[in-house]
């Protein structure tokens, strides 16, 4: 049975800035406009966060049962490495799931309900990327849905419920924010392409190929310096 210490690492702790950063870009941008509320970012933040975990849980649990991580290099997977049951990863899935559905439930009810709708969609996005019959992370579209899920909806979504709109700021930075979102994915897929190409699941990297990917990582960075410097004469809050 895995211990605390690996069930953190299995969290994968170093992914969670994507998480927390769209949070930041999204309550600076709302601080722009003088509408920065610290009980809604922080609701946000803990959406983001337990998304995040959810979502790297049940990509342990759904590789591991079809076998993708069993030469897997990288941080430990728990049910790849046999440390603990497919059921006992899928569980701590569901329950970081949980934690995002009653912390969105919440921050819906003091905003707008139409976020349960959002909040639905974020959950089905989770555990479709490597969960479904067919998971879009076999199909090379994950990189698709993080920066739709952790820029766009994330950053914008942050914005509004702290200001009651979404700004141009917002807009600009949550393209920001999910292109560095995207090239953290990138950079995965490219150290696991040998092994996601013998498992058969195809994703951007396996798809483009080493040149190819390498090229989209250094083009997803050049998007997000861009939007930076776009943004810094009109606010230094999305500095953050």
């Amino acid at each position: 049975m895995a211990d605390l210490a690996q069930w953190i690492e299995g969290a994968r702790p170093r992914t969670l800035p994507a998480a927390v950063a769209p949070v930041l870009a999204g309550s600076g941008a709302a601080a722009f406009t003088a509408a920065f509320a610290l009980g809604p970012a922080l609701l946000a933040l803990v959406v983001s966060l337990s998304l995040q975990v959810g979502v790297n849980y049940a990509n342990d649990y759904s590789d591991g049962i079809r076998g993708t991580d069993d030469h897997r290099v990288g941080p430990v997977r728990l049910v790849g490495s046999g440390a603990a049951t497919p059921s006992a990863v899928r569980n701590a899935a569901f329950a970081a799931l949980a934690v995002a559905a009653v912390s969105g439930a919440v921050l819906a009810a003091i905003t707008s309900w139409w976020l349960l709708l959002v909040g639905v969609a974020a959950i089905a996005a989770a555990w479709g990327y490597t969960g479904t019959a067919r998971p879009y992370g076999y199909l090379g579209l994950g990189e698709l849905f993080v920066f739709v899920f952790f820029g766009l909806v994330a950053v914008c979504g942050t914005t509004y419920v702290q200001a009651g709109t979404v700004t141009g700021v917002s807009v600009l930075a949550a393209v920001g924010v999910g292109a560095l979102a995207c090239a953290i994915l990138v950079a995965n897929n490219l150290r696991d392409q040998p092994t996601d190409r013998s498992a058969g699941k195809r994703t951007l990297a396996v798809r483009l190929g080493e040149p190819g990917t390498r090229m989209l990582f250094v083009g997803l960075h050049l998007v997000s310096l861009l939007v930076l410097a776009g943004l810094v004469p009109q606010t230094r809050w999305v500095l953050l």
